[in-house]
């Protein structure tokens, strides 16, 4: 049985009224037909302080705390899946250089450390995957990402990663402005703030993207493993 469209994690936070007004974007999900994975931002620094609520973790900047390590099984199985179908793997992270540009305005920390946008340990690149270094919220912006996909013949993205309402937005208005048909699995990104997360869940589902289930991605990636 088909999943409804809006079977998903906002469901208890938006109004019937709301739901009524978003109808005219119901349409058929689909993930495209030469995809790769895109981990957006799964560095060392989100998971600091352990799987504990963020605002009892302020002493590690930019944590997500409890919502990060929960996304850690179900983005093993995503990336485990992704590798056995033969999908690209791409990264994108922090850069490590010192600059007054950053991805947003949240004040620079003395205690974060050089280490901080290393791809953490669970997620640790393979040979062949790509990892891009950026300075601004969206793998796309002054990044050699756009041209690496189109050289791979790539024209949907799989998206995973942090923060939902950052990083991830941003990179996916990038990619579906740019032409990439974009899913994003629903239990593989995450925020530090659930609210943020669902809201923008339900307004790049609706504009952007095709939010999807785990495990309806990991039956359409299991098909083009058997082909």
């Amino acid at each position: 049985m088909a999943r409804d469209f809006e079977d998903h994690c906002w469901k208890d936070i938006v109004p019937p009224e709301v739901m009524k007004v978003y109808e005219c974007y119901r349409r058929e999900l689909r993930i495209g037909t030469r995809p790769a994975l895109l981990a957006v931002d799964l560095y060392d620094l989100v998971y600091r302080g352990g799987p504990h609520p963020p605002h009892e973790l302020l002493e590690h900047p930019n944590t997500c705390g409890i919502y990060a390590w929960e996304a850690i099984e179900p983005t093993r199985a995503l990336f485990a899946a992704a590798r056995a179908a033969g999908l690209p793997v791409l990264y994108v992270t922090g850069s490590t250089r010192k600059s007054r540009v950053q991805s947003t305005k949240r004040r620079k920390s003395d205690l974060i450390g050089p280490d901080a946008y290393e791809i953490f340990e669970a997620f640790a690149p393979e040979d062949g995957d790509a990892v891009f270094r950026k300075e601004r919220a969206s793998a796309f912006a002054g990044t050699p990402l756009a041209a690496h996909l189109n050289e791979l013949d790539v024209n949907g993205l799989i998206v995973c990663g942090e923060s939902t309402s950052g990083c991830v937005r941003a990179s996916v208005v990038d990619a579906y402005s740019a032409g990439f048909h974009v899913t994003i699995v629903e239990e593989c990104v995450f925020d530090r703030s659930e609210l943020s997360h669902k809201v923008n869940l339900f307004d790049m589902h609706h504009k952007y993207a095709d939010v999807m289930v785990l495990e309806e991605v990991l039956d359409h990636l299991s098909l083009r493993e058997a082909a």
